[in-house]
């Protein structure tokens, strides 16, 4: 009885910033209680000073150390910073936390090497390859910038993968070299990288490299593409007519 009596005249002081403010602390911005000075953290009913090590400064932050390290610094052990090694030829990142090599130069383990630049190449931001693509009209071999053989009727597509070159407009891709198109009677021209380089009329469908007319039966229909024919709704096919039944 004695004990709850106690617990009535003491009240026990709340750990999270209500109570009579401490030393060290500041009334809250907004709201009631208090917050610990910046460099200190609530321990019951006092703020308690951080451990700060050199090269640090307070965060604020209720969790974790309370502390970070300077820029240039790198936390070691949640207990020190380092000063980070920059190698020459590199610099901080922005954040400071780490560096980067400068243009013309790639890192190697914890140093910045200089790029070779071949002839034909300029230099890139890719950091994880080797730091240079090559000009237009050449493709990388070997170390080097090689010059793309395009023939006759063709032109550079510019792709970083696939196909350095393309056939002009009415011309295919035969092995190495761009042939003319054959452009049967009710046809046309198709850009599609597969087939004849052609395409039938609507109306009309391939057969033997020419275009003929398709005979639609009765009760159908040529399709979307214009170049096949469809069983009206209702009807099926059957021996190359469409008749009623399901």
């Amino acid at each position: 009885m004695a004990g709850v009596i106690a617990s009535f005249a003491f009240p026990v002081l709340a750990q999270d910033g209500t109570g009579p403010m401490p030393k060290n602390a500041q009334p809250r911005s907004y709201g009631g209680g208090w917050i610990c000075d910046l460099g200190y953290r609530v321990e019951g009913a006092t703020c308690r000073a951080l451990d700060i090590p050199e090269h640090a400064n307070p965060t604020g932050r209720s969790y974790g150390t309370g502390w970070e390290c300077d820029r240039g610094y790198e936390e070691v052990s949640e207990t020190s910073c380092i000063l980070i090694p920059v190698p020459a030829n590199a610099f901080l990142r922005s954040y400071g936390d780490d560096w980067k090599c400068e243009r013309g130069y790639r890192q190697e383990r914890d140093a910045c090497v200089p790029i070779v630049l071949p002839d034909n190449a300029y230099l890139t931001d890719d950091t994880s390859g080797s730091g240079w693509t090559c000009a237009r009209g050449f493709s990388a071999s070997s170390g080097a910038c090689k010059p793309i053989a395009v023939p006759t009727n063709a032109y550079l597509t510019n792709a970083t993968y696939g196909a350095a070159w393309a056939c002009e407009r009415g011309f295919v891709k035969i092995d190495d070299r761009c042939d003319a198109i054959i452009l049967p009677a009710n046809a046309f021209l198709d850009p599609a990288s597969y087939g004849p380089g052609w395409r039938c009329d609507r109306g009309y469908e391939p057969r033997s490299n020419a275009c003929v007319a398709i005979d639609v039966p009765e009760n159908a229909y040529l399709d979307r593409s214009g170049n096949r024919w469809s069983c009206n709704r209702g009807f099926r096919l059957s021996d190359g007519a469409c008749i009623l039944g399901r």
